[in-house]
């Protein structure tokens, strides 16, 4: 019945699963293929046949220790889906690919080429046991585990012709290097913030990728090949040779790139191995026609050797070219990543983050984990900044330019019933209350896109209950400052209103709404909502942005109110002659900065303000005209709809959530015509679009991009492109609206479809990646033939 007592429970399981005691049993199978002379087999069919006679339906046997994890194995046995040990008629359970014999040099190229296949298909998130360890040369090396390099060969036994082969030595370098490469690479995710099978498989089936053996002795192994290459290339192809010693020279590019992303310094000296890995790969590309396929040392029957509760999975096929173009990718990306140990602001510093993250395709995993190891790690910020030093200098450009809040000499003030002592423990209270949200920040976009807006929809509670901490102490910190409140006229004919600059508060409710607005946004990016929806979204993120408008209107009429009082003329200019000329020069500097990010601050908000409202109104005219219909909801209304797209602000106490008819009536506009609404929608477009031109003028150190102002410019102008789509699209309804009747010009009564008819108009909606910005959801419209 089985080769061994595991295959005869198999059996014996199988049959009484699939058979009852009705079925004919005259046909009796073949007899099992019998591997070892110690293993007599026992016909048992007729005893188990007669026992299960014996039972009364619905009786159930079930032994003991029979656990349920072997129940579920039972199931699977002899499924060739789900039994990686079930075996076709006449097929071996091992593998018996002959490691010793020889090999030509292309039949090596070969073999590296595909492995280089499998390693970026275990890059982009595909498991070991489908890609990497399918391989018998690989499975040799790994099993049993090798405590030295020594014992890392293919065939143990040192008198073999594998130990002295030198083109399987080559190959074996190249293998040990590239498994070394996947063990930091496995290491440094598996330490920073990602998520498992979404994101990658760190799982390594009880293999340990040579993470007991030094990366120096790997080298030497991997410089042994080399010089081993170099004495045979007499007996090889010129290009060939060349070859081989291109891909070992990748090896060793790629575990020096690794090695000195640890130290998070010196960002051009990390550069050079990025550099060369780049151009060595121009190199394979162009070699890789020389490669001849094994496709005999592949093999997916080794997967049942893992340690794995997985079923069999087929091998990951990637082509050469896919992987060669994410491998170069994953260069220049690594590449790019460096920048941001530049250091030179918080704000440049995280906008890096935003379009370093906003790229597309976006970077990969390893990558993703590499920005965060450089910014997070041990708790120092870029290897060199503290957590304070990066909070201090946002706050600097903020909201507390030439701030004594900030001034590091109070923390040398030991006196309690001086106001600096109170000061600098309010500060440092603050600060404890605020690194962590301010710090997720980064860490959530340092994700993949759909689980940043995931994490940001939590980010925006903690940051509401910042905002609320941070308005205590700026309370408190009101008496040890004594600080005057301004005086603003309200609306004519009412009193003037007594405000106090709140800076932390301030701080934490401008981060509150920028997080608000990113939520949105990336509902468009990911396409969450649906045509009929985007109306009240982009009213809804105009209503935000125009909060963030005055808001930072609030922050600039106090910091002009400060920048007088330090560096002004006359009777509140009397602090200026206290301040020492390099303290006066410091105090311009951060006052020049602050004033600088305000106004690209205020410029980002009034675009984002402006284009939301025109495509909030061409969007509304659209669902008027019936060119755009809401698909059946049967189960949903659109109250029940509007409570779960913003669920996200629920809990948010300001701004305060719009309430369903209030969100109805601004986004429909009930009493603003059809034709109306078109030529706002333009003009709102337009202005956007000088915004948007206004922006794109700026330097990399007036729009705090510095070390991305490439891709900062590339985004403000797809924006740009944005607001002029927008403008068209507008103009395109209008015209055909006003060539119509009189009631399809009212857009309001009437047949939707029979006014779509006579406009003679279609919409499409273009998918986030073909669209100028993946924000802007501009419709495609055009007229019908």
């Amino acid at each position: 019945m089985a080769q061994d007592e595991t295959s005869v429970s198999r059996e014996f399981l199988g049959l009484s699963l699939n058979q009852t005691p009705s079925m004919d049993y005259d046909d009796e199978p073949p007899p099992p293929v019998i591997s070892s002379e110690g293993i007599i087999p026992l016909d048992i069919t007729d005893k188990f046949l007669r026992a299960a006679r014996s039972l009364a339906p619905g009786e159930l046997v079930k032994d003991g220790y029979f656990t349920l994890f072997e129940s579920v194995g039972a199931l699977e046995i002899m499924d060739p889906k789900m039994d990686s040990g079930c075996l076709a008629p006449g097929e071996s359970l091992d593998e018996d690919y002959d490691l010793t014999r020889p090999l030509s040099a292309t039949e090596v190229l070969g073999i590296m080429d595909q492995m280089l296949c499998h390693e970026m298909s275990w890059h982009l998130g595909y498991p070991l046991s489908q890609t990497l360890f399918t391989n018998v040369y690989v499975e040799a090396i790994l099993m049993p585990p090798p405590s030295t390099i020594r014992e890392a060969h293919f065939v143990r036994s040192r008198d073999t012709r594998a130990a002295s082969d030198p083109l399987l030595l080559i190959l074996r370098a190249y293998l040990i290097g590239m498994l070394k490469a996947c063990s930091y690479v496995a290491d440094r995710i598996k330490h920073e913030h990602y998520y498992e099978e979404e994101d990658f498989v760190t799982n390594t089936y009880h293999r340990t990728l040579l993470d007991h053996i030094k990366k120096e002795d790997i080298d030497d192994v991997i410089q042994e090949a080399r010089a081993t290459l170099h004495s045979i290339r007499n007996s090889l192809q010129d290009d060939v040779a060349q070859a081989l010693d291109f891909r070992l020279e990748l090896r060793l590019a790629f575990l020096r790139a690794i090695e000195l992303s640890h130290l998070r310094t010196s960002p051009p000296s990390l550069e050079t191995p990025w550099v060369q890995m780049k151009a060595v790969l121009e190199s394979i590309k162009d070699s890789h026609h020389l490669a001849t396929p094994v496709p005999a040392s592949f093999s997916a029957k080794i997967q049942r050797r893992l340690a794995s509760t997985m079923p069999p999975r087929p091998i990951v096929e990637l082509s050469f070219e896919e992987a060669h173009s994410n491998f170069e990718r994953l260069c220049v990306d690594g590449l790019d990543v460096i920048k941001v140990l530049d250091f030179s602001d918080s704000q440049s510093l995280l906008n890096f983050v935003l379009l370093f993250q906003a790229k597309k395709p976006q970077p990969l995993v390893y990558i993703r984990t590499l920005l965060q190891s450089y910014l997070f790690k041990d708790m120092v910020i870029l290897g060199s900044h503290s957590i304070r030093d990066i909070i201090d200098d946002d706050l600097s450009t903020v909201v507390l330019p030439s701030s004594r809040l900030l001034d590091r000499a109070n923390d040398a003030i030991e006196a309690p019933h001086d106001p600096r002592f109170a000061i600098a423990h309010q500060m440092e209270q603050f600060r404890q209350i605020a690194a962590q949200s301010y710090l997720d920040i980064f860490r959530s976009f340092c994700q993949n896109r759909c689980r940043i807006r995931r994490t940001l929809c939590h980010s925006v509670r903690d940051w509401d209950a910042v905002q609320a901490d941070a308005e205590e102490i700026d309370n408190l910190l009101q008496v040890q400052l004594e600080e005057r409140p301004m005086v603003c006229d309200t609306q004519l004919g009412q009193a003037s209103n007594a405000m106090y600059s709140l800076p932390l508060s301030s701080w934490a409710y401008l981060y509150k709404l920028r997080l608000m607005e990113w939520i949105v946004q990336q509902g468009f990016e990911l396409d969450i909502y649906q045509p009929d929806e985007l109306a009240g979204m982009y009213w809804y993120l105009s209503y935000l942005a125009k909060t963030r408008t005055h808001h930072v209107e609030r922050i600039k009429a106090f910091t002009l109110r400060s920048f007088n009082e330090q560096l002004g003329e006359g009777g509140e200019g009397r602090q200026q002659r206290r301040l020492t000329p390099s303290a006066n020069h410091k105090a311009q500097t951060q006052f020049t900065r602050s004033l600088s990010y305000l106004r690209v601050t205020m410029l980002d908000a009034a675009v984002t303000w402006e284009l939301a409202d025109a495509l909030s109104c061409l969007h509304t005219a659209l669902l008027r005209l019936g060119l755009v219909v809401p698909p059946p909801r049967p189960y949903s209304t659109d109250q029940l709809r509007y409570e779960i797209r913003m669920r996200p602000f629920a809990s948010v106490g300001s701004p305060e959530l719009p309430s369903f008819d209030v969100f109805v009536r601004a986004a429909g506009q009930p009493n603003t015509p059809t034709p109306a609404l078109l030529a706002y929608a333009e003009r709102a477009a337009a202005g956007a679009r000088k915004g948007f031109e206004a922006l794109r003028k700026l330097t990399d150190a007036e729009s705090f991009s510095i070390g991305c102002h490439d891709r900062w410019t590339a985004a403000v102008t797809n924006g740009l492109r944005s607001a002029i789509a927008v403008g068209l699209a507008a103009s395109t309804v209008r015209k055909a609206l006003e060539s119509t009747s009189a009631p399809a010009r009212e857009g309001s009564g009437g047949d939707g479809t029979a006014i779509a008819r006579s406009l003679g108009l279609k919409v499409e909606f273009k998918r986030p990646e073909d669209r100028y910005h993946e924000w802007w959801v501009v419709p495609h419209i055009t007229r019908q033939a």
